[in-house]
């Protein structure tokens, strides 16, 4: 039988053949198969040499804190903030020009002057207490605005200064007998400091934190 009367079939084999004979070890490469076309199985992509996946029983279950900000104490330190610099305006006492500002800036004087024991002998250091404890907190309320896991460090600091400046305005309404009159519309603003202050410590303070 002549080369052209050989079926195309037998020249197919005969070639497979030969490639086989002639590179030993050299699988014959055969055609992919055509996505979506006959025989074709999507399927999820290999793994990674070595790559063991991990059961679903390692994975942890316990519950995660969230970072979150506590508004309601950032208000109210905020708001004490605010109160301590109004109180710089207006008149502490009835029936005197100085306001919140001269107060605080004889306590200055005082201090460069004498020192600590100067300042706690005139009685200036009590609008002093008041007025830099109420700007503590206000940077403390800003803090709060901050999303954290917890609260609590702002909330013992706040307590810290709201309890000083609380004793700037206690010592000096027991010195006058806890009359009202003899108190003028700037020290109202200064009692708001420690009182706010305190609001927002304790809110800070037993604020739960929140899982999921």
């Amino acid at each position: 039988m002549s080369e052209r009367e050989q079926s195309p079939s037998a020249g197919a084999r005969g070639t497979d053949d030969w490639r086989e004979q002639t590179i030993p070890g050299i699988q014959p490469v055969s055609a992919p198969v055509a996505s979506g076309g006959p025989g074709y199985a999507p399927g999820p992509p290999p793994l990674p040499p070595g790559y063991a996946p991990r059961p679903a029983s390692e994975y942890s279950t316990t519950p995660v804190r969230v970072r979150r900000s506590d508004s309601l104490a950032s208000l109210l330190l905020l708001l004490a903030g605010i109160s301590a610099g109004v109180s710089l305006l207006l008149r502490w006492l009835p029936g005197s020009d100085l306001t919140g500002w001269d107060l605080v800036d004889r306590g200055f004087d005082d201090l460069a002057e004498g020192g600590t024991a100067e300042l706690l002998g005139n009685g200036f250091w009590q609008p002093m207490a008041v007025v830099l404890g109420g700007a503590v907190l206000f940077v403390l309320g800003l803090l709060a605005v901050l999303p954290a896991r917890s609260h609590r460090l702002i909330g013992v600091l706040a307590l810290l200064v709201g309890l000083v400046a609380g004793a700037g305005v206690l010592v000096p309404l027991a010195a006058v007998g806890w009359d009202p009159d003899t108190i003028d519309t700037g020290f109202w603003f200064a009692v708001a400091v420690p009182a706010l202050g305190l609001l927002g410590a304790l809110k800070a303070l037993f604020t739960s934190p929140r899982w999921t």
